[in-house]
């Protein structure tokens, strides 16, 4: 049988007080943080923190001599794989919240509490204070077209209905995956910004109409 050299650890969270006089308790903190006298440091190991594993090497004593191996997740410190997580559910919320229908489908109230906890998340990750617990939601954003891959396989009917340069290429032929990498394709070389930017003055256009009939009326 294989035999692996196995490094196990556990925090041992260490301590101090002191006394600081500044005119805030951030400022307090910060000089705490900055204070390199730990001579009165205790070591509490009521508060240490699981055994997890730090390494791993093929062979007997091989820590010194051997190429590690990667750890599997769930031998990592809770700790730190929740702060892993963390950064992939922040990202994924921040799709989600920024997805053109987040807007609709999400009351005002949790559109700011969705806002809240983004800026919170960049806030940990960037070691910043907390934000606010008010933050402005997002400004609702609409959806101008959408490609329906059903539709662009009615186009297909249609055209092979009538364009006889496919020879004797049935609809059946063209698959699902070919469309769906079709759609895709053209999303991503298709460029509307030309279209949007025509709607967003054209929707300007009717609600400044629509606000001066409000104000004056005839």
């Amino acid at each position: 049988m294989p035999a692996y050299t196995i490094e196990t650890t556990y925090t041992l969270p260490i301590f101090r007080h002191g006394t600081y006089i500044p005119d805030t308790p951030e400022e307090a903190c910060k000089a705490a943080l900055v204070d390199d006298n730990w001579e009165s440091l205790r070591k509490d190991y009521d508060a240490s923190g699981e055994v997890h594993v730090t390494g791993i090497w093929r062979g007997e004593k091989a820590h010194n001599t051997g190429s590690s191996i990667p750890v599997p997740a769930q031998f990592n410190e809770a700790v730190q794989r929740r702060g892993d997580h963390f950064e992939i559910l922040l990202g994924l919320l921040k799709m989600m919240v920024h997805d053109a229908h987040a807007p609709r489908a999400l009351p005002p109230y949790w559109r700011g509490k969705a806002a809240w906890a983004i800026a919170r998340g960049e806030a940990i990750l960037s070691c910043a204070a907390d934000p606010e617990e008010q933050i402005d939601a997002p400004r609702a954003s609409h959806v101008l077209a959408r490609l329906h891959e059903d539709r662009v396989r009615s186009a297909i009917v249609a055209v092979l209905n009538v364009d006889d340069s496919f020879g004797s290429l049935l609809t059946d032929s063209v698959t699902d995956e070919e469309i769906q990498s079709a759609c895709e394709t053209t999303v991503s070389t298709v460029d509307l910004s030309g279209v949007v930017s025509n709607a967003e003055f054209h929707a300007a256009m009717t609600a400044i109409r629509s606000a001066a009939r409000r104000l004056h009326p005839e």
